[in-house]
Parts: C-alpha cells; structure tokens; sequence
C-alpha cells in the first residue's frame, strides 16, 4: 500500500471508533498483530481484551488526530482522547503517540506511548 492508502486506512479506523466501533480497528489486524506498551506487550487477544475493558470504563471517548506522519510501512500519530469515566462521571484527557506498522493493507504491529495525566486524574498517580 501507499504511504496515502496507509494514512486513509488509519483515519477511517479512528473515524470508526469514535462512532463507537472498536471492532474496526481489531478487524484491520493481521492475526500475528502486536501492540507495545510501555510496560508489555499484548497479542491481538490480549489488546481487545484489554481495550474493551478500557473502552467500557469510556463508553464516550473521542478521539482527536493531532498529528500524522508516514513513511514506508508505518503511520505515526499524536492522538488526544476526551471521554467521561462509567462509574465516577470524571471527565479526563490523555494524549498518546502511535505508531502503526501496515502490511498487506493489515495492521501487524503497534506502538503506543500513553501520557500519564490519565492516571493522575483519577487519582491513581500523584501529581508532581
């Protein structure tokens, strides 16, 4: 695929899951997908695992596209997500860098950097 096909394929994905529809991103994934986080990495089973907990906890996230950059195989954003906590009602932001690596027209690997504000508004990392 072109660096545009890449780019568009991105975008149309981010469109989805601010409609609502995280299975979109997950039906790009090639079956050998691999998400880096800081801390581990995740298998394609683990990360819908894991961000459908996420997404549950953020039934209203919304995701704005900052910045976006490619070349070769691999688009790299800067994402800023906005969405209210279920169970407190706590309104939060996060800004998070990604970088996606395509091949085939499928996502095979991910990276994502997540900013700690996150945590700190919920209470769960002190503010320095």
């Amino acid at each position: 695929m072109s660096i545009k096909e890449n780019k568009a394929l991105i975008n149309r994905t981010y469109e989805k899951i601010n409609q609502g529809d995280l299975n979109a991103f997950f039906e790009l994934c090639a079956p050998e997908y691999i998400e880096h986080l800081t801390d581990r990495d995740m298998s394609l089973k683990q990360s819908i695992e894991f961000e459908a907990s996420f997404f549950a906890q953020f039934p209203d996230i919304n995701i704005t596209i900052n910045d976006m950059v490619a070349e070769g195989d691999k688009v790299a954003m800067l994402v800023t997500w906005r969405a209210a906590n279920k169970d407190s009602g706590k309104k939060v932001e996060m800004t998070n860098a990604n970088i996606f690596k395509i091949a085939k027209g499928r996502i095979v690997e991910a990276w994502n950097v997540t900013d700690i504000r996150l945590a700190q508004q919920l209470g769960a990392v002190p503010k320095q």
